[in-house]
């Protein structure tokens, strides 16, 4: 019996802080928050940790604390304060980055997507007072992500063009469209990458015209469909938000390098 007890005492201390996801996120956000934190930061400092947690069911409950089933809650926009410093520090995995991102593209589109999907009722769990601090938090902090384009790799500019057609201004969308170039070439009309910028080139003209037509055209090839009588405004970042997930998925079966 007391060979069991120094690997039992080993094993308790290797996890005492968690999965090693944990344990990264808690570094980063140490680093990059001073002071008071949003009260989602419990997950990464309480000393209580699910012995059930391995990386994914972790990433899972983390992510769920912020956007819980993809709804804004009243805590919600002081809560993506943690994941805009997640998704600007090298420490974390592309892949993790660009979950990231993508989660900070939900929480300002939470509005309009869901009431595409429920058009013409209204959301059953609207509450438009925390989404519109959700969206005005990310907006916040859209400029320093967008600074780290030149550094960052092809996955989480993937993610970061949804952003940016999000929040658009004079500067940001005419630089768009030519950074996107190169990846427009490497990817065809017809794949999912391919689709998603040639979508999020045209979001950058904001002629509703056009932006009405593709919508069109790609819920008839093969995107889930809104209903035709929902405005183009709520259609546009609900069709974008579907896209940006199959391209994730895509991502995920092959990781992203750093």
């Amino acid at each position: 019996m007391d060979t069991n007890a120094e690997p039992e005492l080993a094993q308790h201390t290797t996890n005492a802080a968690g999965p090693p996801i944990r344990q990264l996120f808690r570094d980063v956000i140490a680093d990059r928050i001073q002071g008071p934190r949003p009260p989602q930061a419990a997950i990464l400092f309480d000393d209580e940790v699910d012995p059930c947690w391995d990386d994914r069911s972790f990433l899972g409950d983390f992510y769920s604390e912020i956007l819980h089933q993809d709804t804004c809650q009243p805590a919600t926009a002081d809560g993506l304060a943690l994941v805009a410093a997640l998704a600007v520090d090298d420490r974390v995995l592309a892949q993790h980055r660009f979950q990231a991102v993508d989660l900070l593209f939900r929480a300002a589109t939470v509005a309009e997507r869901h009431l595409a999907e429920t058009w013409p009722t209204t959301p059953q769990h609207a509450d438009p007072d925390s989404e519109a601090r959700a969206r005005n938090a990310v907006q916040a902090h859209v400029p320093t992500l967008l600074a780290r384009w030149t550094a960052e790799c092809t996955a989480v500019r993937l993610a970061l063009a949804g952003l940016a057609v999000v929040f658009p201004t004079d500067r940001t969308l005419p630089a768009l469209t030519p950074r996107l170039q190169n990846f427009l070439h490497q990817h065809p009309q017809g794949t999912d990458i391919g689709d998603y910028l040639r979508f999020v080139v045209v979001l950058a003209t904001q002629n509703d015209d056009r932006i009405l037509t593709a919508t069109e055209q790609l819920t008839d090839a093969h995107w889930t469909g809104t209903a035709r009588g929902v405005p183009t405004r709520p259609r546009a970042p609900h069709l974008l938000g579907q896209m940006l997930t199959k391209v994730g998925i895509g991502l995920t079966r092959a990781p992203p390098r750093q």
